[in-house]
């Protein structure tokens, strides 16, 4: 069995290979492992090997986490749907949210965030594949949702995220994240200081690094096949 360490160079090689073919600086890509379900020690196991920031899907598990660890190098983004009664917690604890679809959503959660901290680095969720089982805003309805949130004071609204489909064939996973970068450099070019595209999981990052993905989501890679939760 490979070690936590022994995953994370593996996944950063294999970074740095997709931004060279793809004439990309690896270095301008950052990856986040997802640790939701895995144990505190997993993550410090990560930790050890270099890894800073950490991605997350269930509150109350993350917060448990953040306790046990008390590690304010780390870097925490919240990924996973967003209820409404979890938006003070997430605001409060968290540095990045991926997941933001509705407004109702960033409004509770720039509401909620202290003003102590630095705003709250929000992604708005694309469903780009148009499923009915996923979440994410309609494409077609992200514009206003951008302009709005980008308005919401004590929010960064910084890119975009996606989770698209799965696709074994390599041209089939890029074609998502050339939509989500299409839309990010639409929003861009409409007056969106817009710097990050979250897209690529451990069975795609490839394509997505192909596509300009800034901040990859790997999970199972790093630390093994999960357990259901």
């Amino acid at each position: 069995m490979a070690t936590i360490a022994e995953n994370l160079q593996g996944v950063t090689a294999r970074i740095a290979r997709a931004a060279a073919a793809a004439g990309r600086d690896p270095s301008a890509i950052t990856l986040v492992a997802v640790s939701k379900t895995f144990p505190a020690g997993c993550v410090a196991e990560a930790r050890a090997a270099g890894q800073r920031a950490f991605g997350e899907n269930y509150v109350q598990e993350a917060l448990a986490k953040q306790a046990a660890l008390a590690d304010g190098s780390l870097e925490w983004h919240f990924i996973g749907p967003i209820q409404s009664n979890k938006t003070r917690a997430i605001a409060e604890h968290f540095a990045w949210v991926h997941s933001v679809d509705r407004l109702k959503i960033a409004e509770r959660l720039d509401a909620a965030r202290p003003a102590g901290l630095p705003p709250l680095n929000v992604l708005l969720q694309v469903n780009a594949d148009a499923e009915d089982t996923k979440s994410g805003v309609a494409p077609d309805e992200l514009a206003a949702l951008a302009q709005a949130v980008a308005r919401l004071p004590r929010l960064a609204l910084r890119g975009l995220m996606c989770i698209p489909r799965p696709a074994a064939d390599f041209e089939a996973q890029r074609r998502p994240f050339a939509r989500l970068r299409g839309l990010r450099d639409a929003l861009a070019a409409g007056g969106l200081a817009l710097d990050t595209l979250s897209m690529g999981m451990s069975a795609d990052l490839e394509a997505a690094v192909a596509e300009g993905s800034t901040l990859v989501r790997v999970g199972t890679a790093i630390f093994g096949e999960r357990s259901a939760h």
